[in-house]
């Protein structure tokens, strides 16, 4: 006699949904979307000082003129940014995200119709407004929507993204400029980048939603001092938070000296031609880049991350400081000054973790705003001293000047660390 029974098929395990392997494409997804927005914003940072030569030519600008102009975007950069943090907070990461890449858009085409040193002033302010929001709007949408165990590689992407577009600006736009034989050419080239980010953004935008959290992380222990239901503006009583800002304005202020003024340094104190100088910003960044990868494995491994930011950026001033005595041969002081980037670089996760394991809990956005306006106000202010200097050829105080400002910045971060410590 036959018997009907119902077989159950096991589903093959290749076809069932595997839970970590989603959460792992999502991640790598959002990271990829900030680390191109980063990259974005740190190639406009370079929008004006790849071409100060073209501009001293056509429009008689001196290097304290040409400093101006970087302390005008990195003072609205660095006012927008504290104001920003709370923007984000309120409305979100992501639509203040677009709006900056528009503000990048903006500044391109003034740059493209600049007839004097006004329109490179307006461009330099379009430029800053639009650099305004990026830090806070990145660490709320990465902190938010990465898995934990995963942020230490996120804010190793991001600063390695963000390096690389420091080393891609001299490039792209000394090339196009060389190419078309015209520096507007290179500024409507930008432009274009800032629409095909802007556009890429806009199509995987679900992916950029701070709102809806795809990764919500157990809350951080609340600050010694930080009373239980605080005000918004109580985090800026937490001596660390001020910290941190000072560590940021020191060593932004070094980077000041190596990103606008190493190229004309190098070219005075060892007669190496500017065609190859321009380009030791790049070696820079791109040796940044390379630090970073390695620093994004060192923050899950090391405890004290103020002592892997004190060797670094030590290693920095050092290979700073050699290249400025005039000793080495020219294209060895290069060298010396691209490979400096591979401790600040090293120091770019650790220095973010340190950030986020100083910040009060709900408070994401404002303290990241706050904290990386030390960034925008050390290249504001460092800026048009360093180039004072170069108009009064102390070539050598660009590189020693440089070191010495990262210096005070291994005080601030080691102070930082040992107060968590103690926390």
């Amino acid at each position: 006699m036959a018997m009907n029974s119902t077989t159950t098929i096991p589903t093959p395990a290749a076809t069932r949904p595997d839970p970590e392997r989603e959460r792992l494409r999502r991640d790598a997804t959002t990271i990829g979307l900030i680390g191109l927005a980063h990259g974005t914003s740190h190639f406009h940072h370079l929008l004006l000082p790849p071409l100060f030569p073209a501009f001293i030519r056509d429009f008689g600008l001196s290097y304290s003129e040409l400093g101006l102009l970087v302390t005008v975007f990195f003072v609205i950069s660095g006012v927008g940014q504290a104001l920003s943090g709370f923007l984000v907070d309120r409305i979100g990461a992501r639509p203040v995200l677009f709006g900056a890449l528009v503000s990048f858009l903006l500044a391109s085409l003034a740059g493209s119709l600049a007839q004097g040193y006004g329109g490179l002033m307006l461009a330099a302010a379009l430029a800053g407004l639009g650099n305004a929001p990026f830090h806070p709007a990145d660490f709320t949408i990465l902190n938010r929507r990465v898995s934990p165990q995963r942020l230490g590689h996120a804010f190793s992407v991001h600063g390695i993204s963000g390096n690389l577009g420091w080393a891609l600006a001299p490039v792209f736009l000394i090339g196009l400029s060389g190419a078309f034989d015209s520096w507007r050419a290179a500024y409507l080239g930008s432009a274009l980048v800032a629409v095909a980010v802007l556009a890429v953004l806009w199509l995987r935008r679900a992916d950029l939603d701070d709102r809806a959290s795809a990764a919500p992380t157990p809350a951080a222990p609340r600050p010694a001092g930080a009373p239980a239901d605080e005000h918004p503006m109580a985090f800026l009583k937490l001596p660390s938070v001020w910290l941190c800002f000072s560590f940021f304005f020191w060593t932004t202020a070094a980077l000041s000296a190596v990103q606008s003024f190493a190229s004309p340094a190098l070219n005075r104190m060892y007669g190496l031609p500017e065609s190859l100088t321009a380009f030791v910003v790049t070696g820079y960044m791109l040796c940044g880049a390379v630090g970073m990868v390695i620093g994004g494995f060192l923050v899950a491994r090391v405890e004290r991350l103020e002592r892997t930011i004190a060797a670094a950026v030590a290693l920095a001033g050092l290979l700073l400081m050699l290249a400025g005595t005039g000793w080495l041969p020219g294209l060895a002081a290069a060298a010396a000054v691209a490979l400096a980037g591979f401790g600040t670089g090293l120091a770019g996760p650790s220095r973010d973790m340190l950030i986020k394991r100083a910040a009060p809990p709900g408070a994401t956005g404002r303290v990241y705003g706050t904290v990386y306006s030390g960034l925008d106000t050390g290249f504001a202010l460092a800026a048009p001293v360093f180039g004072l200097l170069l108009d009064h050829h102390l070539d050598g105080a660009i590189f020693f000047g440089a070191a010495a400002a990262m210096v005070l910045g291994i005080v601030s971060a080691s102070v930082v660390g040992r107060g968590l410590a103690r926390r």
